[in-house]
């Protein structure tokens, strides 16, 4: 579509990464296209099938690999390359950082939702795009009822995985789990599933408790700069959203529980002072595994050893602010036929 606005949406963001005005678009396929801030963009087709489906990217700056493929997604729909037949709230979630290439301009934005941003008395302005991401997102699934809820927030991770892409699965408080999004994560190249054990402040757990939304942290590999990343490694992750997107009632091919790779958190370190350290090097990648009683860290008299018999620590990072997570500590399990729906 030669002249709209939105062929490079992400650079007009990036050129306003705390506000945009907003605008809207007709695409080639009748849908209109709304930007709602800086940064987010919602997708109305004209005759919108079953599913409300969240896709967020650029939550941390640096992890470009999401945003590039966002950007191809875009750019698809825009140019009529693709049709979009679900409604879609399309996020690129912190511009500012994303155009200085850092992973945070002042605070960790995925730890500043559900309210988070709103706790305690230092202001922000990660604060006050958590704050206007929650709206955006209640603005949206609030439209319809009855509909198929969707989030998937696509990041890469600091340091190298044992097993390169995997998903957290908030913490659903009772509820089964879905096994036709667990399909679908597989089918998208994610086979290693990381199920939280509590309520936390990402952006997933945001939707997933806030809307009953099937929502995701999904992690894709490991932070490149831009024009470093191997589109072919998530290729399957992008065929999945552009069929979700296009194709109504597309459905993921069935998967056995067993297929999966799946492990329940089991403790959370955190770093208390400036006396925190670790007992194994920062470097080591996530998912590496410690036997039973090793020591894992300190921090002044507080000691976290290994108490599962092989426990494997995921996300680990000493240099987090104090009273942060450093790292999580995650044992094997097998999904049971009643965990699932």
């Amino acid at each position: 579509m030669n002249g709209s606005r939105l062929s490079d949406f992400l650079a007009l963001s990036r050129q306003s990464p705390w506000h945009l005005d907003p605008f809207s678009e007709g695409l080639p396929d009748g849908s209109r296209a709304e930007v709602w801030d800086t940064g987010v963009l919602c997708i109305e087709p004209s005759a919108p099938a079953e599913r409300d489906l969240v896709i967020s990217c650029g939550i941390h700056g640096n992890e470009t690999a999401p945003i590039e493929l966002c950007e191809r997604l875009l750019r698809a729909l825009v140019a009529g390359e693709r049709p979009c037949r679900q409604r879609v709230l399309l996020i690129f979630g912190n511009p500012a950082a994303i155009d200085l290439g850092v992973r945070e301009v002042e605070e960790n934005l995925n730890r500043l939702f559900s309210g988070a941003h709103a706790r305690g008395e230092r202001h922000s302005r990660e604060r006050q795009r958590a704050a206007a991401l929650e709206g955006y997102v209640e603005r949206f699934f609030s439209a319809r009822d009855q509909t198929e809820r969707l989030h998937y927030d696509l990041h890469t991770a600091i340091r190298p995985s044992r097993f390169e892409k995997f998903a957290i699965y908030p913490f659903t408080h009772g509820a089964p789990y879905s096994l036709s999004q667990l399909a679908l994560l597989n089918q998208a190249g994610v086979d290693t599933i990381l199920l939280a054990d509590g309520p936390t402040t990402t952006f997933s757990y945001f939707s997933a408790h806030r809307f009953k939304a099937h929502a995701f942290t999904v992690e894709l590999g490991k932070v490149m700069p831009f024009g470093h990343n191997d589109a072919r490694r998530f290729a399957a992750m992008e065929q999945c959203l552009v069929s979700l997107v296009s194709e109504p009632g597309w459905q993921a091919e069935p998967v056995a529980p067993a297929q999966l790779r799946v492990f329940q958190v089991c403790q959370e370190i955190t770093r208390h002072s400036e006396q925190f350290c670790f007992h194994f090097s920062d470097e080591v990648p996530n998912f590496t595994v410690f036997k039973a009683g090793t020591l894992l860290a300190e921090d002044g008299e507080h000691r976290w050893f290994a108490v599962q018999p092989e426990e494997a620590v995921v996300f680990p990072n000493a240099g987090v602010a104090n009273g942060h997570r450093a790292a999580l500590m995650v044992a094997p399990v097998e999904l049971k036929p009643e965990q699932l729906a």
